[in-house]
């Protein structure tokens, strides 16, 4: 069978649309029309002699032998971009676009004051910040990095960490004051909570070589970590707060810490990005400057607590 650069062309478009998951997403991702799109997976298709994929108007679906075959597409897509990483990285400066994703109210407290200081010093970097409580899936959204508050699910994505999260359990001082503050674990599974929907089922506390889990319960659930802190300061329950979020509402009154001789599991940021982007100077050069970062804020986090 003879070998075109057309058909390797068509062989990167092929991967495109199975990981967007559509042809009009990939259209979009790489820039081309949807019919583009498909001509060169029905020229494919045509050239290989089977067919790749099952296309109904609202889905696809890979047949065995385009399942094969796309392991050897993505392979080569994931080679051409880093080839082009691998040229980025000669250059003096560092330029181009890093998209990047993270939950709304630790984007809004530490990683936009973090990007200001990258962008001041990397002015030739462009950044795209999508600041959502959503999972993004960050292979069709075509995102460079994701922050996340969480393991990583076995996705085939890379991670590295970037910071630890201490935490703390507040409640609003007229909610303590009407439901009596909580002295012991068991306490607190007599009291409301306001729960965040992203967070564990359950609250695990540790003191010396005990261990704690209280399952929580509340009539106020949110995806939103900003509304989960305006909650409690309401009044409608207890809730774990990171430390970061919580101190300035602790010293202004409005929330009060318990249980502060208890232990409470830290939140784990990560970085999760593509396999293709780890050769990525400017991506690498961006984790690296977050871990930095984050290390001053936790030494600045802990004179404010002395």
């Amino acid at each position: 069978m003879t070998f075109s650069f057309e058909q390797l062309k068509s062989m990167v478009v092929f991967a495109q649309v199975v990981e967007q998951g559509n042809l009009t997403a990939a259209a979009k991702h790489i820039g081309l029309s949807r019919a583009v799109v498909s001509y060169h997976l029905k020229k494919l298709e045509t050239q290989l002699g089977v067919k790749l994929l099952n296309r109904t108007t609202r889905s696809i679906a890979l047949t065995e032998a385009g399942a094969q075959y796309y392991e050897s597409c993505r392979i080569i897509a994931e080679q051409t971009q880093s080839a082009n990483q691998k040229i980025e990285n000669l250059k003096n400066e560092p330029e181009g676009l890093l998209k990047i994703t993270c939950p709304v109210n630790v984007g809004l407290q530490l990683v936009v004051p973090a990007l200001n200081e990258f962008r001041r010093r990397y002015a030739k970097i462009d950044l795209d910040v999508k600041l959502t409580d959503e999972v993004v899936n960050i292979i069709q959204e075509g995102i460079d990095l994701a922050i996340r508050g969480a393991p990583l699910p076995d996705s085939g994505l890379q991670a590295s960490k970037l910071w630890t999260l201490p935490t703390c359990l507040c409640g609003a001082p007229d909610y303590l004051k009407r439901k009596g503050r909580p002295i012991t674990p068991a306490d607190l599974e007599q009291h409301e909570w306001v729960i965040y929907k992203l967070a564990a089922g359950a609250i695990e506390l540790s003191k010396g070589s005990r261990s704690f889990s209280v399952a929580v319960k509340g009539s106020i659930t949110t995806n939103n970590a900003a509304a989960r802190t305006a909650f409690i300061e309401g009044g409608h329950g207890i809730g774990r707060i990171p430390v970061y979020d919580a101190r300035p509402k602790i010293q202004a009154g409005t929330l009060e810490s318990v249980l502060d001789d208890y232990q409470l599991t830290d939140i784990h940021v990560f970085g999760v990005f593509p396999p293709g982007n780890a050769s990525s100077k400017k991506l690498r050069l961006l984790i690296d400057f977050l871990k930095e970062y984050f290390v001053q804020t936790d030494r600045k986090l802990m004179d404010s607590l002395r």
